[in-house]
């Protein structure tokens, strides 16, 4: 099984080091955004901001993931330190609400994350890209089907990548790294707030 997520892992990052995303940059104003996380809550990074002193945004890929699947389980067992902060953390993704709830029972998390159906939120933050056809024939042999977890067939994936947003709306920390294996730690994010 381990050998088996590397060469996933190996062939994903040369999948998505041909793609000309960059993401948003330090300094730039948030794109705003409003959507439903996976409980139904309302999510408008706006009325966020009202309320909080800053937004931790981060995109992950999906339950198959083991990165994001450790990403979120620190995210969530640093969650106190974050929210004494003022900080509200929400994940978007690609996949289904149902697959959400699976990830937010694996890993205990109980911030907010998102179904970008439709890619809206991933594209405003240059994030989105297409995963190859050869890249989707690997997954298969590998029985990891893109369409069973997000609910269509468009093969669209985030580059992992983490936002804080400041209270004025501009970007202040900025993790984006097609090299899927690297995230932003809670102590580099804690340092921005």
């Amino acid at each position: 099984m381990k050998h088996k997520s590397l060469f996933i892992a190996v062939l994903i990052m040369l999948n998505i080091s041909a793609f000309a995303q960059s993401g948003l940059k330090t300094g730039q104003q948030a794109p705003d955004f409003s959507a439903i996380d996976y409980t139904g809550k309302k999510v408008d990074l706006k009325n966020l901001l009202k309320d909080h002193k800053a937004v931790v945004l981060f995109f992950y890929r999906g339950t198959w993931c083991p990165y994001c699947n450790k990403y979120i389980k620190n995210l969530q067992d640093s969650l106190e330190m974050l929210t004494k902060k003022g900080v509200y953390v929400v994940g978007v993704t690609p996949q289904t609400n149902k697959n959400i709830s699976q990830m937010a029972d694996k890993t205990h998390a109980s911030f907010s994350m998102v179904y970008d159906m439709g890619y809206g939120i991933m594209k405003a933050y240059d994030v989105n890209y297409k995963v190859g056809d050869e890249m989707m024939q690997t997954f298969k042999k590998y029985n990891l089907d893109l369409g069973k977890y997000n609910g269509n067939n468009d093969n669209i994936l985030p580059v992992p990548a983490t936002y804080v947003i400041d209270k004025n709306g501009k970007i202040v920390f900025v993790q984006f790294d097609k090299d899927f294996t690297r995230r932003a730690s809670v102590s580099t994010i804690l340092t921005f707030l």
